[in-house]
C-alpha cells in the first residue's frame, strides 16, 4: 500500500505485500503482462463477483425464510455467516498467495464461490449455512488478493485500475439486488434467482484458469510461488495502539451498519407494505449511489491533515437515513436509500483511507488493514444477527433501528479519534 497518491482509492489487505516471487513465477508474470486484456477481463469479472452473491440475497430473504421455516434470528445467519468467514478467511489469503501464487489462489476462490452459491440452494438447511460459509471465505480471498495483484501488474495505473475494480464491484452488487426478484419471477423460484450468479463466477474462474497455469509454469512440484521478504514481524505493536483500535472499530462499526442495511432494508420496506420488486430496486439504488461517497470522501480525506469532520459527516448521513426508515420508511424510501448509500460509501472509503493515513509506512499500513479487516468483519457479523433477534422479540423495527442509531453515534465518536493527525507508533503530543 502506498500513501504517495492521496487521491487514489485505498485497498484492504495486500496479499503481495512483503512477498518475493520465485524467479520462474516472476518470469511467467512478465509474459502475462504482455497480454493486459486478459488480465483486465479477469480483474473486472472477479470484481463483479465480489458482492453479487451477497446483495442478491436480501430481496429474497422472506422467501428463503419461509422455505426453510426460519425465524428472523435464524434467517439473519444468511448474512452473518458470510461476514464471519470474510473476517476469518482474510487471514489465510496471504499464505495461499505465497504457496500457490495469487493467480491460482484467485482462480480457486472463484471456483469455491461458484460451489458455495450452488450449495446455498440445496434442500437441507445445513447446506444453506455451509454454502454461506463457503461464499464468505471465497469473497475474503478475493478481497485480499485483488489489491496486490492490481498494484503489481498495473503499477503506473494502480489508481485508475483500483477505481475500475471498485466500480465493477458496486455495479455487480447493484445488478444482483435489482434483478433478484425479476429473475425469481422469470425462473420460477428464488433458488433459480440465487443460483444464476454461479454462472458468472464460473465464467470468471475460466478466465483466470490459463493465468493460474501460466504463472506456475516452470516451478517444481511442491515449490512455493513466493517467499516472505520479512521473516519476523517488524514495526509498532498494533494491538497495543489505541489509534489502531480506533481505526479497526471505525471499520467494524461502519461495516456493521452497512451489513444490517444489506440484510434487512428490503424486509423493512416490505413489512411496511411496499412490493418486493420495488423494495429490491430501492435497495439496489442505495447500493449504486455508494459510488458517490466512496469517491468524494477519500479524495477529500487525502487532502486534509485531520479527517475528524468527515468521520462525523458520514455518521450523520447514515443516522439521517436510519431515522428516515424509522419515521417514514415507504413514503421517503428513495430519499433514505440515497442518504444511506452516500453515507455508507463515504464511511467505507474513509475507513480504508485512514488505514494509510494513520500508518507511517506501507508495511504498517498492510498490517493495520489486516487487523481492521479481520476485526471489522467479525464485529459487523454481530449486527444482522442481533437486530434480527431484537426484531423477532419486539415484532417490529422501532427498537432495532433505534439501536442502529446508537451505533451511528458511536461511529461518530470513533471518527473523532481515528481522524486525528497522528501516526501509529508516534508519541502523543504534549
Amino acid at each position: 500500500m502506498s500513501g504517495t497518491d492521496s487521491t487514489a482509492p485505498v485497498d484492504l489487505i495486500d496479499a503481495e505485500e512483503d512477498l518475493i516471487p520465485a524467479p520462474q513465477v516472476a518470469t511467467a508474470r512478465r509474459r502475462l503482462r504482455a497480454h493486459p486484456a486478459l488480465l483486465l477481463t479477469g480483474i473486472v469479472l472477479a470484481a463483479v463477483n465480489m458482492r453479487a452473491a451477497l446483495a442478491g440475497v436480501s430481496p429474497l430473504l422472506n422467501e428463503m425464510a419461509q422455505h426453510f421455516h426460519l425465524a428472523a434470528t435464524a434467517s439473519s445467519l444468511v448474512t452473518t455467516i458470510p461476514l464471519i468467514f470474510m473476517g476469518l478467511g482474510s487471514v489465510i489469503a496471504p499464505r495461499l498467495a505465497r504457496r500457490w501464487g495469487t493467480e491460482a489462489a484467485l482462480c480457486g476462490a472463484l471456483v469455491a464461490l461458484c460451489g458455495g452459491i450452488v450449495l446455498r440452494i440445496a434442500p437441507p438447511v445445513a447446506a444453506l449455512f455451509a454454502g454461506c460459509a463457503v461464499v464468505g471465505s471465497s469473497i475474503a480471498l478475493l478481497n485480499v488478493l485483488m489489491p496486490g495483484l492490481i498494484k503489481r501488474d498495473f503499477p503506473d495505473r494502480a489508481a485508475s485500475m483500483t477505481a475500475l475494480y471498485s466500480t465493477a464491484m458496486i455495479l455487480g452488487a447493484t445488478v444482483s439486488a435489482a434483478s433478484a426478484v425479476p429473475l425469481e419471477n422469470t425462473l420460477g423460484s428464488w433458488q433459480g434467482s440465487l443460483v444464476s450468479w454461479s454462472l458468472l463466477a464460473a465464467v470468471a474462474a475460466l478466465v483466470w484458469l490459463p493465468q493460474a497455469v501460466i504463472a506456475r509454469r516452470g516451478t517444481h512440484h511442491g515449490e512455493a510461488a513466493a517467499a516472505p521478504a520479512h521473516t519476523t514481524e517488524h514495526g509498532p505493536k498494533l494491538t497495543r495502539s489505541p489509534l489502531a483500535w480506533q481505526v479497526t472499530l471505525f471499520m467494524g462499526s461502519q461495516s456493521l451498519i452497512a451489513y444490517v442495511v444489506i440484510a434487512w432494508m428490503p424486509t423493512i420496506f416490505t413489512d411496511h407494505g411496499m412490493g418486493k420488486s420495488e423494495a429490491g430496486l430501492v435497495f439496489a439504488f442505495s447500493t449504486l449511489v455508494q459510488m458517490a461517497g466512496s469517491f468524494v470522501v477519500p479524495t477529500l480525506a487525502g487532502r486534509m491533515r485531520r479527517q475528524r469532520l468527515l468521520g462525523v459527516m458520514v455518521s450523520v448521513l447514515m443516522a439521517c437515513g436510519v431515522t428516515g426508515l424509522l419515521i417514514a420508511p415507504v413514503a421517503g424510501a428513495w430519499l433514505w436509500a440515497a442518504v444511506l448509500g452516500v453515507g455508507q460509501g463515504g464511511a467505507l472509503g474513509l475507513a480504508l483511507t485512514m488505514m494509510v493515513l494513520r500508518s507511517g509506512d506501507a508495511h504498517t499500513a498492510a498490517r493495520l488493514s489486516g487487523m481492521a479487516q479481520t476485526g471489522g468483519y467479525l464485529l459487523a457479523a454481530v449486527g444482522p444477527l442481533a437486530l434480527g433477534a431484537v426484531h423477532q422479540a419486539t415484532d417490529g423495527w422501532t427498537v432495532p433501528l433505534c439501536l442502529l442509531l446508537v451505533v451511528c453515534a458511536g461511529l461518530a465518536l470513533l471518527g473523532l479519534g481515528a481522524g486525528r493527525d497522528r501516526r501509529i507508533g508516534e508519541r502523543a503530543a504534549a
